[in-house]
């Protein structure tokens, strides 16, 4: 049972991106070369994403929980703090998302490996996580603490090499996918609950993706200073060699494989660990988590080969077919947008949890919405961008004091949502498929340098910041008119009885 809802999760997450290509295919026929090797992508990423869902489920999502429960059972401050950094630290190494953006870089930029920049992001996340939770302990307030980290963001940006920039943002939308968000949200609302027990828990229930989303960007930003003399050099594109369509996606089997291994590795040494010193599980909830990480392993490999062969490819193809008609990319900007936060499982997760813990007064599809408007207005921004040559720092630097000006009016459980909101916008999709059609974007037009063309997952993790915001404080209107209407009553009601 537990493994047909995520397949179907997965299958509504994936499919409407595929409708949407298949419909395109043909008014532009440039799409019909890659168009099988997509659609097959496409299978292998429903089944991929459905069987990662299900081990997550088994295994990530209840050792989140009882680490949780374990850690402030404790009481131990110290302790907490380091498993949070662990926890982070390898939650991100293992992110799909993560690696998906750190292949991506590399294929364009040869200045970093792909497997430093994820150490240096998963660094830059396992020290928010560990702040985050001491935020929670010492009850301190989130819009203080993103105030003053996202002050210090902007003035690494402003030092940064401009190579860095939107790799930086990227990074930190990217971080927050479909493995790191169960176990960092789980692990948040364990400790929000032990340590909050007033009407107020809510507010620290959330908040801990928006503040982990930060690691990852001043990380990046810190590297881009220490290189801003090093020459950033492109990497040459080769040619693929055409292959018949199934070896094409075959001899990617071995080499994923490793990779996943060895990004999984350190996690289960992890949760060895844990259930030596810290949870001792009964046998059977051990067989269990093995068998949820045995499933992880296989739908990450799965995920990761649809990716690679079918997703990536038909997204620069599509990029660099649209940009020979710069007048629709805004509108397909807008529309891929809309259908691309509908199919992030992550988005799913988090509205469904801002409804249990808001008692069902923050409906799903009001979020969906919401979510929806904004990240159908970044990734248009993102083609108006590459069409007029804008500073995507300026965008941000007026996207954020926008942010941080809403905060004054909207309720803090709202501001911690929207920042968790951003973070889980920029989930598998976004960080395969629409990533990759912005490259081809920006490689059709020569838009900038090859660092230059990233930022779409940044624009997509700061949209939401403002539409749940203003959600937010449209819904606090609507509670105090409503509670205006209901003293007016009572007063009526009490003239009557006198």
């Amino acid at each position: 049972m537990l493994a047909w809802e995520k397949l179907k999760e997965s299958f509504i997450s994936v499919i409407p991106v595929i409708i949407l290509v298949s419909l395109l295919q043909f008014a532009l026929p440039q799409l019909r070369h890659d168009y099988p090797a997509f659609v097959l992508g496409g299978i292998l990423l429903i089944l991929g994403l459905g069987i990662f869902l299900v081990g997550t489920e088994l295994s990530i999502v209840p050792v989140g929980q009882k680490t949780g429960a374990a850690l402030t059972a404790r009481r131990s401050l110290a302790l907490m703090l380091g498993v949070a950094f662990v926890v982070g630290f390898l939650a991100t190494v293992a992110e799909p998302d993560v690696q998906v953006l750190a292949d991506q870089v590399a294929s364009v930029d040869t200045s970093v490996s792909s497997s430093n920049l994820i150490l240096i992001i998963g660094l830059g996340v396992g020290f928010f996580v560990a702040v985050a939770t001491l935020r929670s302990v010492l009850r301190i307030s989130l819009v203080k603490l993103l105030t003053a980290f996202y002050l210090l963001v902007f003035i690494c940006a402003y030092l940064t090499h401009p190579a860095f920039l939107g790799v930086a943002f990227d990074a930190g939308g990217a971080t927050t996918g479909p493995l790191t968000v169960p176990f960092i949200m789980t692990l948040g609302i364990g400790v929000a609950s032990t340590y909050s027990r007033d009407s107020h828990s809510g507010d620290l229930s959330f908040g801990f993706i928006g503040l982990a989303s930060i690691g990852p960007i001043l990380s990046v930003l810190i590297l881009g200073i220490l290189l801003k003399d090093n020459q950033m050099t492109q990497a040459s594109q080769a040619a693929s060699e055409a292959l018949p369509l199934w070896e094409h996606f075959l001899q990617l089997i071995p080499e994923v494989a490793h990779e996943v291994f060895m990004a999984l590795t350190p996690l289960v040494v992890l949760f060895v660990l844990f259930q030596l010193f810290l949870l001792h599980m009964p046998p059977m909830q051990v067989a269990r988590m093995i068998v949820g990480l045995i499933y992880t392993f296989l739908g990450i490999v799965l995920f990761f080969i649809g990716v690679k062969g079918g997703f990536i490819p038909m997204g620069t193809t599509l990029g660099k077919t649209l940009a020979l008609h710069p007048w629709s990319l805004v509108p397909m900007g807008l529309l891929l947008g809309a259908v691309v936060v509908c199919a992030e499982p992550a988005v799913w997760v988090l509205n469904e949890q801002v409804e249990q813990v808001s008692g069902g007064h923050i409906k799903r599809r009001l979020m969906l919405f919401s979510l929806s408007l904004g990240v159908a207005c970044a990734v248009g921004l993102a083609m108006l961008r590459y069409l007029l040559n804008l500073d995507l720092l300026y965008i941000l630097v007026i996207g954020y004091i926008i942010t941080f000006s809403l905060t004054r009016f909207c309720p803090p459980m709202f501001t911690a949502i929207a920042f968790d909101s951003g973070g889980v916008a920029s989930g598998p999709m976004a960080s395969s498929f629409i990533l990759s059609f912005t490259l081809g974007v920006s490689s059709a037009l020569q838009s900038g340098s090859a660092g230059e063309a990233f930022g779409v997952i940044a624009l997509i993790a700061m949209t939401p910041l403002i539409a749940i915001q203003i959600l937010g404080i449209l819904y606090a209107h609507k509670e105090r008119a409503a509670l205006s209407r209901q003293q007016a009553r009572a007063k009526e009601l009490h003239k009557d009885t006198l």
